[in-house]
């Protein structure tokens, strides 16, 4: 056979070698779907610019809830595949190039979600005790990232909190505002989460909703949650709840607004309580702007109607909330990497509709996205699994057809890496890392405690490695 210089097709000896880059669930289920087929061989290196993986799983789901964090459990095998390598605590695009990294693979795959939040746009949003729901969700989940000084700031002495926005986020945001210390104890939130929280006299949170019931996004499992907190009562305005005929047929025909609205019903009865937090859902009312000079001391919202097209429209009928603590809950948007476009608008990769990225309008060849920078911040964690798939599915037949082949050995990317003083964390370190956190948490009668500094959880590795594991 004559060598004509062509790369070969992947091979037992040669696989095909994916980074994929984002060790949340996207890249996880990105992961999982290369190894599950046994038609193209390959070898994943899952990059993440944490020491941890898990991503949103890690530093979204609030940690009141137990069960859907255990959705890392299902996650952790894919991590132990032996056709998988956890790359941890680096950062593509700064400290590992977009161009290296792709010099070292075959094929990238982007699934590094959407880290950044989504601006009101109105007068006094900058102002002390204003917050996006992204800021304060990685503080209480211990994100090394977070801004602790900022949000225990702006949480000292609230006792009014506005939270914008009716998905699922505003809602953990606002639960988690309402709960007591004693529930928040057995929670791997880092002490001094528990301590601030605990600390804030909180007496009354408005989560605040632009359009109506029937428009909210959140999950009916998410509003029940709300019910069942010790020391907070749910208050709807039962005015909000009186929908034409027209918005009654839509919300009849979507399941989950059926079962959203007969919760609401069933709580438009309930009355402020003494001693117990108002929690309220509020419906048809748009903010403003935020008052205040030194810190946030109010919002103004305008009464909103909502059109045939599902559009909030302005009724020109204000009012005044007061709030010592505003939290927008408006979505998220998808950063660029250094080499890599991301549109300012959407927040997502340009792409062919199935995951590979385009670069000037075509298939820009060995690049791939999934997760919320190919499809935008929507869909709950499961929702990854079918998108990665469909992302994987087109690699595959890219690989299939000779589109993608095996350019060859190139330096191994850990022992790279290392070689210039960086310190990635690998799976055993992360395994160390989650030792050092249960260890932790049962000093304290948990089941986890989370490590929330970068150097702690890089000096859990390091003291791993000294005991020789």
């Amino acid at each position: 056979m004559v060598d004509d210089g062509t790369p070969p097709p992947p091979a037992a000896d040669h696989p095909l070698r994916v980074a994929v880059v984002g060790a949340g669930p996207a890249g996880i289920y990105a992961a999982d779907a290369l190894t599950r087929q046994s038609e193209v061989p390959v070898a994943v290196d899952l990059v993440d610019r944490l020491p941890t993986p898990f991503g949103l799983v890690r530093h979204g789901i609030a940690p009141d809830h137990p069960k859907m964090r255990a959705i890392r459990d299902t996650l952790h095998r894919s991590l132990d595949h032996p056709l998988v390598r956890f790359v941890g605590n680096v950062e593509v695009g700064t400290e590992l190039p977009l161009e290296e990294l792709r010099a070292h693979v075959d094929a990238v795959v982007y699934t590094y979600g959407a880290a950044l939040d989504r601006h009101l746009g109105i007068e006094g949003e900058e102002l002390p005790g204003s917050l996006a729901a992204t800021d304060l969700v990685a503080w209480y989940t211990g994100h090394p990232d977070a801004d602790r000084a900022t949000v225990e700031a702006a949480l000292t002495g609230v006792r009014r909190a506005v939270v914008i926005g009716v998905g699922n986020v505003a809602l953990d945001v606002g639960r988690i505002l309402a709960r007591t210390g004693a529930e928040l104890e057995p929670t791997d939130m880092p002490q001094h989460v528990i301590d601030a929280l605990a600390a804030a006299p909180v007496e009354e949170v408005t989560v605040l909703g632009r359009r109506g019931p029937a428009q909210a996004t959140f999950t009916t499992q998410e509003l029940r949650e709300l019910g069942g907190l010790a020391a907070a009562t749910v208050l709807v305005d039962p005015a909000d709840l009186e929908l034409d005929a027209e918005t009654e047929a839509r919300a009849a025909a979507d399941r989950n607004a059926t079962r959203n609205l007969a919760v609401l019903r069933e709580w438009s009865a309930h009355a402020p309580e003494p001693g117990r937090t108002r929690l309220r859902l509020r419906f048809f009312s748009r903010p403003v702007r935020l008052l205040g000079t030194d810190r946030v001391t109010g919002v103004e919202v305008e009464r909103t109607a909502v059109d045939g097209d599902g559009r909030a429209i302005g009724t020109g009928e204000f009012e005044v909330l007061p709030a010592d603590l505003v939290v927008r809950s408006v979505g998220y948007l998808g950063t660029p990497l250094p080499g890599l476009p991301v549109d300012g608008r959407t927040g997502t990769v340009a792409h062919d509709g199935v995951g590979r990225v385009l670069r000037d309008g075509r298939p820009s060849p060995g690049e791939y996205a999934a997760g919320w920078i190919k499809r935008g911040p929507t869909g709950v964690v499961g929702h990854n699994k079918h998108d990665a798939r469909e992302t994987i599915a087109a690699l595959l037949a890219d690989a299939a057809d000779g589109t993608l082949r095996v350019r060859g050995p190139v330096d191994d990317l850990v022992r790279t890496l290392r070689a210039r003083g960086a310190e990635p964390v690998l799976l055993d370190d992360w395994r160390a890392i989650d030792a050092a956190e249960q260890a932790l948490g049962a000093s304290r009668g948990r089941a986890r405690t989370t490590l929330h500094e970068r150097e702690g959880l890089l000096a859990a590795v390091r003291a791993a490695a000294a005991r020789g594991r």
